[in-house]
């Protein structure tokens, strides 16, 4: 679009938009078989994916050109770019993940990873997908797809999973040997990598010699589940004031819990401690503004106002130093906390 003549061609060319349409199968039609009726589906289904992809390609590019021209030329805050989305009902959120997407693309045509022609052969989620991949892994994706072959994400995950499985550190040889034969298949092998990415050393060389003992998939669900739970423990524990303030060995303490077989419980009260500590912060600033609110409202009403001066002697309560609260379910009881503050 660099002169009159090309804006005008598309102009043009826009005033009569290529619709989409499809002659889909007649769902009570039972005379169309079903592997006849799956196809057409897939097929109306695969065009609706290639036209989403490279239009949301194209609409990151054009909100990356507004943001980038907002930081030449703009305020320095970004209003006339979120003035851009607020005209088109665009939330924030949405706009970023579309230049996200944008520029996954282009990195990828820019590194000669991908070819722009095979771009058509992804469906947008797997397009997705391999954005966020490992570089090896979108190599072999954009080899696949350069041969024309049509990739899902789930041709991305399982290319994902064979790389970890062949290529981790964390793994013993064993396991990448049964990993290359097949016998032990990467799906179970790529979730055990990223629990054992979150663990310290120590815990991840327990865990190896737990799989190199026995490399089976038995063992790689098992352990999975133990270290996800050693993660949920340590992120717990170290988050819990109750635990921080008083000289509590974690560690000896989680190992205990795994000596007598009650990790995930553990884990589960450490987790539920940190949460009921950040309810309790969040409860006693809600509390204080309410108390604020409260106030303020006390000033501005009067006689003239008597149902807005009944909604804040309702209210008003919520922000005493005692607050009640009725629990409906099997049985009805009441729960009454206290807020004292201290310096």
């Amino acid at each position: 679009m660099q002169d009159t003549d090309s804006i005008n061609d598309l102009a043009a060319a826009l005033l009569q938009p290529a619709d989409i349409s499809f002659e889909l199968p007649d769902p009570e039609d039972e005379q169309i078989l079903e592997s006849d009726f799956q196809q057409q589906l897939e097929i109306a289904w695969q065009v609706c994916d290639r036209f989403d992809l490279q239009t949301e390609i194209w609409r990151g590019r054009i909100l990356r050109a507004i943001r980038d021209r907002e930081k030449v030329g703009g305020d320095g805050r970004g209003t006339g770019f979120l003035r851009w989305l607020k005209e088109r009902e665009i939330s924030k959120s949405q706009a970023y993940s579309w230049i996200q997407l944008a520029n996954s693309a282009d990195s990828l045509i820019e590194d000669g990873k991908l070819d722009p022609g095979s771009v058509n052969n992804f469906s947008k989620r797997a397009f997705v997908e391999t954005s966020k991949a490992s570089p090896e892994v979108q190599q072999m994706v954009s080899e696949a797809a350069q041969k024309g072959d049509r990739i899902t994400r789930r041709e991305v995950r399982q290319l994902s999973d064979e790389w970890t499985a062949m290529s981790s550190d964390l793994l013993p040889e064993a396991v990448k040997e049964k990993a290359a034969d097949n016998t032990l298949p990467p799906r179970y092998i790529a979730p055990l990598v990223k629990e054992m990415e979150k663990l310290p050393e120590s815990h991840q060389k327990f865990i190896q010699k737990e799989i190199a003992a026995n490399p089976d998939v038995d063992t790689l669900k098992q352990v999975t589940t133990e270290a996800r739970n050693l993660a949920k423990y340590l992120k717990g524990a170290a988050q819990v004031q109750a635990l921080t303030q008083e000289n509590v060995d974690i560690e000896t303490a989680l190992e205990e819990a795994q000596r007598v077989g009650c990790l995930s419980i553990a884990a589960d009260l450490v987790n539920q401690a940190s949460q009921i500590e950040q309810t309790i912060a969040k409860l006693y600033m809600t509390w204080k503004r309410i108390g604020n609110l409260a106030d303020r409202l006390y000033v501005d009403t009067g006689a003239s106002t008597p149902n807005l001066r009944s909604l804040l002697t309702c209210l008003e309560p919520l922000g005493g130093e005692i607050m009640e609260l009725q629990l409906s379910g099997a049985t009805e009881h009441t729960v009454r906390l206290q807020i004292q503050e201290t310096s």
